[in-house]
């Protein structure tokens, strides 16, 4: 298994509705991040601010473009997050398991990881340990 990419694939599909905070996370954002808390609305999250809808991206999705030298004109595209220290904890704990990773065509998975699941359920617990321990 390979670190994150930052390709993006989850924050895109976990969009648009998908996600939601807990209690806490909203109280906290209301004291101390209000940038983030106007993108609330009812318990919900990602949510225009203006028209009170649901936003179709996480609204504090980066996308980031850098030229590739070894392909003329190619662009590699990766993306960031501008709250990710203060993020719900819906991403905060995502990726959580190996079958949610194979669904959502995750780009850490290697080859060896579906041949050997509970090795690569170990890395991942690995690679998660900092953002699952609360």
């Amino acid at each position: 298994m390979k670190e994150c990419n930052s390709c993006g694939k989850c924050c895109i599909k976990y969009s648009n509705g998908q996600l939601s905070a807990e209690y806490e996370e909203l109280e906290f954002w209301d004291e101390h991040r209000p940038d983030i808390f106007s993108y609330t609305k009812n318990g919900k999250i990602w949510v225009d601010p203006t028209t009170g809808k649901p936003l179709e991206l996480c609204p504090f999705l980066k996308k980031n473009e850098t030229s590739d030298n070894v392909k003329a004109n190619a662009k590699q595209v990766s993306y960031s997050c501008d709250i990710y220290f203060d993020r719900p904890d819906d991403c905060r704990l995502y990726p959580s398991t190996l079958d949610e990773m194979i669904n959502d065509d995750c780009e850490m998975i290697e080859k060896k990881d579906l041949q050997h699941p509970e090795q690569a359920k170990k890395r991942l617990e690995l690679i998660m340990s900092d953002s699952w321990r609360q």
